[in-house]
Formats: structure tokens, sequence, C-alpha cells
């Protein structure tokens, strides 16, 4: 199990902050785990009292509606932190957290932070600064849904996979998605999203390799996103 001083992802977060002898103290504290794929990491309705720590892996945040829908929030890769909400809340989770791949995580619990929130501002107002850019998105997403054609959700979804986990040397979007959790993150049927997905294709704005997705006309995508 690798030192929270010596680990690198760290640096990707608001972990970052921290001292050395915070870092040292929160090792010894902390428990690491492999979180194999379509597994838990945490479910709503469940007191999470800490923070995970990603590690290596990508994580599903999503939220099931009262008709049965499932709705993907968020997708957590390597470096992120998770649970932040719980630091600050005694409130139960409100979503799910389902690995997408292998996940390998470490859990720090809630009293540990708190410690560090009280006496670091610097590491206390990066988490207030990362839980304030999840509620823009939040607001995104709800103003999205409400506004956005499923099209443009669609163009806009891909442009922002491409740019959150980049591309293989094939130009391929590096993360490996089912067209039902395509459809999952903008809202709509599978059926539905595997039309659109086809209807890009056939206008030569992306192509398929297998299941996954390479962009091959971005500018096309771009104004697809913004409805024209």
């Amino acid at each position: 199990m690798s030192k929270c001083e010596q680990c690198i992802v760290r640096q990707f977060n608001s972990l970052k902050h921290l001292n050395k002898e915070e870092l040292m103290r929160m090792s010894n504290c902390k428990t690491s785990k492999i979180i194999k794929k379509g597994e838990s990491l945490f479910e709503e309705g469940e007191h999470i009292n800490g923070v995970f720590c990603i590690k290596d892996g990508i994580c599903k945040v999503s939220k099931m509606s009262e008709n049965g829908k499932n709705q993907i929030i968020n997708l957590v890769k390597r470096g992120d932190l998770i649970g932040e909400r719980s630091l600050i809340s005694d409130e139960v989770s409100n979503l799910n957290a389902i690995a997408l791949n292998d996940l390998e995580v470490c859990f720090i619990p809630k009293k540990e932070i708190i410690r560090d929130l009280e006496k670091n501002p610097d590491f206390t107002f990066d988490v207030l600064k990362t839980m304030a850019g999840s509620l823009k998105k939040a607001d995104n997403l709800i103003v999205d849904m409400a506004q956005k054609t499923v099209k443009q959700r669609l163009a806009e979804t891909l442009l922002k996979l491409q740019e959150k986990f980049g591309t293989t040397k094939e130009g391929i979007i590096n993360i490996h998605l089912s067209r039902e959790e395509i459809a999952n993150i903008i809202g709509t049927a599978t059926e539905s999203a595997i039309r659109l997905l086809s209807n890009l294709k056939k206008k030569d704005i992306i192509v398929f390799k297998g299941k996954d997705i390479k962009i091959i006309n971005y500018k096309e995508l771009e104004k697809i996103s913004h409805g024209f």
C-alpha cells in the first residue's frame, strides 16, 4: 500500500495542499481496496462518512429516478476525489457510484479529513472550490436537459468525453462506454442513442471502432452541440 506523501495521484486533487505531516497521518488511517468492474463503490441511501480518492480506473456516478431510469451525473477518473459532501453533511448519499472498469481507491475517514479542514485553509478552500464546480455542473445538466435536444446533448457529450479522457494513438475516445451508458448520460432511451450515433456515422462525423467512437469531424460536431 503506497503512502499518501509518495502518491503522485494527490497532485490532481485537493490533497496536494496538505503538508508532509498531515499526509503521513492520513496514510496511517486510510484503507485501500480494489472495486471490480460493475461493483458498487457506494449506493444511494448509504452513509459514506469519508472521502474516496481514485488511484486508478473510472467510476460512473448516477441517480435512479422514480420511474426506474438511470441518469449518469458524472464520470470520475484517476486523481479525482468523491464523497466530499459527506464532510459537511450527515445525510446519506443521494447517488450511486459504480466501477466502470476495475477501480483502485483509497478511503480516508471523515474524522481525519475534518481535522485538516479545520487547520489548513488552502486545503479547505480547494475542497470548497471543487464542490462549487460540481454544483455548477449539476446546474448546467438541469438546463441542458430542459433546453437542449437529445442530438445536441449527444454531440456535447462526445466532445466532453474526448476532452476529459483524451484519445488513443488511433484517435479513439479513451473510455469504453456501452450504448446504454451513453443513453444514460444524455437522458434518453438506448434505442434513441443508437439511432443518433448511427446518423452521426452516416454523416461522416464519427466512426465506430467496435463499440468505441472516434470523432473525425470535430467542427461539425461542435456545430451540432450548439444547435446548428
